[in-house]
């Protein structure tokens, strides 16, 4: 069999502009999946382009991630609430959460469901991460609900209750916006 020495490099050259077409396309398509972040992504190129979407699927595998265990964690105290009194719901409560200062102690009131000694030792690591010592801390049972309370000291003069007092009030908020989104 003979060969043409120019059919072979215009076979090679059809079979390379194909592929580098196929690239394009697949790269245009992952690039349509990947939502926008701002007006100039259009400018981007291939390589920024592949390390963008690559980033975008890490996020959604974090977000999954963090979905499969506030899922767990939830079916965990449905179970939980279920199996309690003849499969009465008991124990799901939202937080509330009240902070009071008076002189160098600030008391922190955490009511939660029978559920909620996550919460307590969130809030007990908040305070102690701010540079407060933990005086006493307890908690009692109140119907559904537990009842905490932590006695802190503080330095006098200084914002470290300010600081606790938003912390745990954003913990509190992201918990509810988990519950309730």
């Amino acid at each position: 069999m003979e060969r043409k020495p120019g059919s072979s490099r215009a076979d090679r050259k059809t079979t390379e502009r194909n592929r580098r077409n196929r690239m394009k396309a697949l790269l245009s398509k992952l690039h349509s999946l990947v939502p926008p972040q701002c007006p100039r992504e259009s400018t981007l190129t291939m390589p920024d382009q592949l390390g963008k979407a690559a980033n975008y699927i890490k996020n959604l595998q974090v977000k999954v991630q963090k979905m499969r265990e506030q899922k767990e964690r939830l079916l965990e105290i449905e179970k939980m609430n279920t199996t309690m009194n003849n499969g009465l719901t008991i124990g799901f409560k939202s937080p509330e959460i009240g902070i009071r200062k008076s002189g160098s102690i600030l008391e922190v009131v955490l009511v939660t469901g029978l559920d909620g000694q996550f919460m307590f030792n969130e809030t007990v690591r908040v305070i102690h991460e701010e540079g407060a010592d933990v005086m006493n801390a307890n908690f009692s049972y109140v119907g559904d609900a537990m009842l905490h309370t932590v006695h802190a000291k503080v330095g006098d003069g200084d914002s470290t209750d300010e600081r606790i007092s938003q912390r745990l009030q954003e913990m509190v908020n992201d918990m509810l916006m988990e519950l309730h989104p």
